[in-house]
C-alpha cells in the first residue's frame, strides 16, 4: 500500500518537475506584478473594446503571441474583430482592402505596399488569416513624410496639405501634451549638439503619429460592438500615453464608454520576475528572454 501512495505522488511530481526543466519562451504579468497565464489575457481582451498590443517589432515569440491572440479573439468575436496596424500608414489602405478581398494577388500587394522589412515573416500571417477569414484590417499610421513634415515646421506645416492630404493625418488641430512622459522624454534627448533629424519638434512629430493612428482606430467605430485590436510599437501605447491618451480625449467627447485594454513587451535576462515600473507600463506585461533570436538583422 505504501508503494502505491509513493508511485501515485510520483505521478503528481512528474509534471511539476518537468516544468522546473523548462526553458519557457515567454512570461506575463499583470500591472500588479503578478504571473498569470495567456488565458487570463485572453479572457481579459474578450471583455475589451480596444485592445492596444505594444509590441517589440523584431520579436518573433511576440509576433506569434499577435497571431494567436487574433485568432482566438476571432473564434468569440468573428467579424466583429477588427484590426489596426501602425506597420501599415494610411496611404496604403486601398491597397489592403484590395488584398483582402483578394483582388490582387499576393505578390502584387507585396511589391506596390510599403512593407516594413520584417513584413513577410512577422505580419503577413496576420494579413493572411484576416484575408482568409474577412476580418478588417485598417491602416493607422501616419504617411511618414507628414510626419517628417511636422518635425521640421511644427504643426503648422500641415496647413500646406491639401484637403485629400488631411484625410490621411488626425483632424486638425492637433493637441499637444508635452507634459506626457512619452513626449517630454524624447525631448529631453534634444539639444545644439544632437543630430539634425532631432529637432524641437520631435515630440509633436511622435504626437502626431499617436494622433493619427487614434483618429482610425477610432474610425473603426468601437461603439457599434466592434473589438478592436491594434498592434503598436510598445512605446506607443506604455503608461497609457501616446495613442491611448488620444483615444481617451475621442471617447470623452461622446456618450459612450469603452473598456480599454494595454498590453506591452519587454526583454530581459530573467523573465520570472518584473520591476514595479516595467509592471506598471501597462495591464499585461509580457516578458521574453533577452537572448531570444529576433529579425533585425532583415
Amino acid at each position: 500500500m505504501k508503494r502505491l501512495s509513493t508511485f501515485f505522488l510520483l505521478l503528481l511530481l512528474i509534471p511539476f518537475l518537468a516544468m522546473k526543466g523548462d526553458k519557457p519562451a515567454y512570461r506575463i504579468f499583470t500591472a500588479n506584478g503578478h504571473s498569470v497565464d495567456y488565458e487570463d489575457l485572453l479572457k481579459a481582451a474578450k471583455k475589451s473594446d480596444i485592445i492596444f498590443f505594444g509590441e517589440l517589432h523584431n520579436n518573433p515569440i511576440v509576433h506569434w503571441l499577435e497571431l494567436e491572440l487574433t485568432k482566438d479573439l476571432f473564434a468569440e468575436k468573428g467579424v466583429n474583430l477588427a484590426l489596426g496596424a501602425e506597420m501599415f500608414e494610411v496611404d496604403n489602405q486601398l491597397l489592403i482592402k484590395e488584398y483582402l478581398s483578394k483582388m490582387i494577388r499576393k505578390k502584387d500587394f507585396e511589391a506596390e505596399a510599403k512593407l516594413w522589412p520584417n513584413y513577410k515573416t512577422d505580419y503577413a500571417p496576420i494579413v493572411d488569416f484576416a484575408r482568409e477569414k474577412g476580418v478588417k484590417v485598417a491602416a493607422t499610421n501616419i504617411p511618414r513624410r507628414f510626419a517628417a513634415l511636422v518635425n521640421i515646421k511644427g504643426f503648422e506645416g500641415l496647413d500646406s496639405i491639401n484637403a485629400l492630404e488631411r484625410g490621411m493625418i488626425a483632424s486638425l488641430p492637433i493637441k499637444y501634451p508635452d507634459s506626457l512622459e512619452c513626449y517630454a522624454s524624447i525631448m529631453k534627448n534634444v539639444g545644439d549638439d544632437m543630430p539634425a533629424h532631432l529637432t524641437a519638434n520631435l515630440g509633436k512629430a511622435q504626437a502626431i503619429k499617436d494622433a493619427t493612428m487614434a483618429h482610425f482606430i477610432m474610425k473603426l467605430d468601437p461603439f457599434d460592438g466592434k473589438t478592436i485590436l491594434h498592434f503598436n510599437g510598445s512605446y506607443h501605447s506604455d503608461n497609457h500615453e501616446g495613442i491611448v491618451w488620444y483615444v481617451n480625449q475621442a471617447i470623452r467627447k461622446t456618450s459612450y464608454e469603452l473598456k480599454l485594454l494595454t498590453i506591452s513587451c519587454l526583454e530581459q535576462e530573467n523573465i520570472d520576475t518584473i520591476s514595479k515600473q516595467d509592471a506598471a507600463k501597462a495591464d499585461f506585461i509580457i516578458i521574453i528572454p533577452s537572448s531570444m533570436p529576433n529579425s533585425r538583422a532583415q
